[in-house]
């Protein structure tokens, strides 16, 4: 049942007209999209993944992100792939249950709509996970969403 409240779709960031990349998140982790450049041998590329930093470029040349992260993340449990011509980096979150209006810093955030309605699909994973019972893919809020990461004591670790 939480594949139901899965992101059903990524967010992109445009810059100067040109899709950067795209990303979406869970209560865990935040993913993001590259489309990678055609010929360029998967050697080449390289991402260096620190607390509150990322960079992602190809070897020799100036990189093509190099941006602060808007929230820290877990360096020894993130990482990233090569797959289809797509880096994807996963990120994951420090504090979790924290919603993310952007992967970057000050760069391409989501309109406060938009972050309204990942931060109510962020809570009903996190009620999800915590009811596996229940299926809470139907469930709506009306109004303001509480903060998934502090909502009733906060999001409990196992």
């Amino acid at each position: 049942m939480s594949e139901k409240l899965a992101p059903e779709e990524r967010h992109s960031f445009v810059h100067n007209g040109e899709k950067v990349f795209e990303w979406d998140q869970t209560l865990d982790e935040v993913n993001v999209y590259i489309n990678l450049p055609p010929n360029v041998h998967s050697k080449q590329f390289y991402c260096k993944i620190q607390s509150k930093h990322v960079e992602v470029g190809i070897k020799g040349n100036p990189p093509y992100l190099n941006h602060d992260l808007f929230c820290p993340v877990k360096t020894d449990s993130s990482f990233w792939t090569l797959e289809d011509d797509i880096m994807h980096i996963t990120l994951q979150k420090r504090d979790k249950g924290q919603t993310w209006p952007s992967p970057i810093l000050g760069q391409g955030q989501l309109d406060p709509y938009a972050t309204d309605l990942e931060q109510k699909r962020l809570m009903l994973q996190r009620f999800q996970e915590e009811n596996p019972g229940f299926d809470f893919s139907q469930a709506q809020f009306t109004g303001n969403c509480p903060d998934p990461r502090t909502f009733m004591g906060g999001i409990r670790s196992d």
